[in-house]
């Protein structure tokens, strides 16, 4: 196990949620208590827009924010706390490492990866989450075995294009899923709006974990 790409503790927020310990797999009760509950990670939260949606919308399912951006960090968990809403946290944390090691073993009901960096450059493509086998080994491990979802979008169309050939070469683990625009709840985050008055294109993906 890497050590994980952690830099100090951010200014105090209640909504903060600090690992009791970086270097092994969390429980799910160490994330919210009542581990009967579904939990949704929305992976590089931004300012929080999409996190606290989702949490004020669906009081009954528990949400967890992770960024590594401290500021963004500081302003997610005061809108959590100004919002007062028990159902949602936020973790300071790099997100390849968050998933590959430390988020629980069939712990995720739905993880969302929301208009990620898109690392333009030819040479920083294996920087994509979505070319990591990192990352797409511990999403299989998190998500749950009952239909846990893997959710994308992004502006970045070669992003995308090596997200579907990443997830075609997995489809032992992996299937995709339709998904339509009405299918459900669903905020627009604070990059996707830039993005579409932009007058830019959001694809999106939609992936169900099969088998454990």
């Amino acid at each position: 196990m890497p050590a994980p790409p952690f830099i100090g503790t951010p200014s105090p927020v209640p909504a903060l949620f600090t690992p009791p310990d970086h270097f092994r797999e969390l429980t799910r009760a160490e994330i919210f208590p009542d581990p009967s509950r579904p939990l949704e990670v929305d992976l590089g939260c931004g300012d929080g827009t999409f996190l606290t949606g989702m949490a004020a919308h669906h009081p009954e399912r528990d949400f967890l924010g992770v960024e590594r951006m401290l500021g963004r960090v500081i302003k997610t968990g005061r809108k959590i706390d100004t919002q007062q809403l028990p159902n949602a946290r936020i973790m300071r944390l790099e997100s390849a490492y968050t998933v590959g090691w430390l988020l629980p073993t069939s712990g995720v009901t739905r993880l969302h990866l929301l208009c990620p960096d898109p690392w333009p450059k030819k040479g920083h493509t294996a920087r994509r989450l979505v070319n990591q086998s990192e990352f797409l080994d511990g999403l299989h491990r998190i998500l749950s075995d009952d239909g846990g979802e893997f959710l994308l979008k992004t502006d970045d169309q070669p992003y995308f294009e090596d997200a579907l050939a990443s997830f075609a070469t997995r489809q032992h683990q992996f299937k995709r899923l339709d998904w339509p625009a009405d299918a459900f709840f669903y905020p627009t985050t604070d990059f996707e709006t830039d993005w579409l008055h932009m007058g830019r294109t959001i694809h999106r993906a939609r992936w169900q974990k099969i088998g454990r």
